[in-house]
């Protein structure tokens, strides 16, 4: 493709890619930004077009990479990074962490109530909460794929219903948890820490 028939494609498209771009980004200053990026790297790989291929998913897919890779890039930026020996900068915040023992006994609750579920739906259920795919997991157990969901979806029910036997009022229990907190959060016996 000579150098005046790519410009003349992108030409036919940088409207529909101004719109994409703005639709990605949210805004005008970035979705300039990221057209000029886009427009800068598709000229300078142009010889990397196949003819013959669609040009347009050719100039999305540069367009769609280049944001992606911005985000990242956004991201790790914003990640605080702390080479001091005790982490002072990051337990220096002003963030108050309420003391709420009663979610530490919620877990240990629900940790026994998953405990007294059938091994044959325990086993794949706790596989999957670790992070094992589904296929993983069949593989593992020597299960056919459509079994290992069926019993990763009764062990999440099983625990629904042993959770709502237990708690029937729990949406009452926390209201009332949340009213006292407020009743008593001058007293200084109800106890929230600081990382300061």
């Amino acid at each position: 493709m000579t150098v005046l028939e790519f410009d003349s494609k992108f030409n036919q498209l940088s409207k529909l890619l101004q719109s994409f771009d703005y639709n990605l980004t949210k805004n005008m200053e970035d979705s300039k930004d990221l057209f000029q990026e886009t427009a800068f790297r598709a000229m300078t790989n142009r010889e990397k077009f196949r003819p013959g291929t669609n040009f347009k998913a050719w100039l999305f897919t540069i367009m769609k990479n280049i944001f992606i890779n911005n985000y990242r890039k956004k991201v790790k930026a914003n990640t605080i990074m702390d080479a001091t020996d005790n982490q002072y900068f990051i337990n220096s915040s002003s963030t108050l962490i309420p003391n709420r023992a009663d979610s530490q006994i919620m877990m240990q609750e629900l940790s026994r109530m998953i405990g007294e579920l059938d091994d044959s739906i325990q086993v794949p259920f706790m596989m999957h909460f670790q992070g094992y795919k589904y296929q993983e997991i069949a593989d593992d157990l020597a299960l056919p794929l459509g079994t290992v969901k069926s019993r990763i979806f009764f062990a999440r029910k099983e625990l629904k219903d042993k959770i709502n036997a237990q708690y029937d009022n729990i949406g009452k229990v926390y209201e009332r948890s949340h009213a006292w907190e407020g009743r008593y959060s001058s007293n200084e016996s109800f106890e929230e820490f600081s990382l300061n």
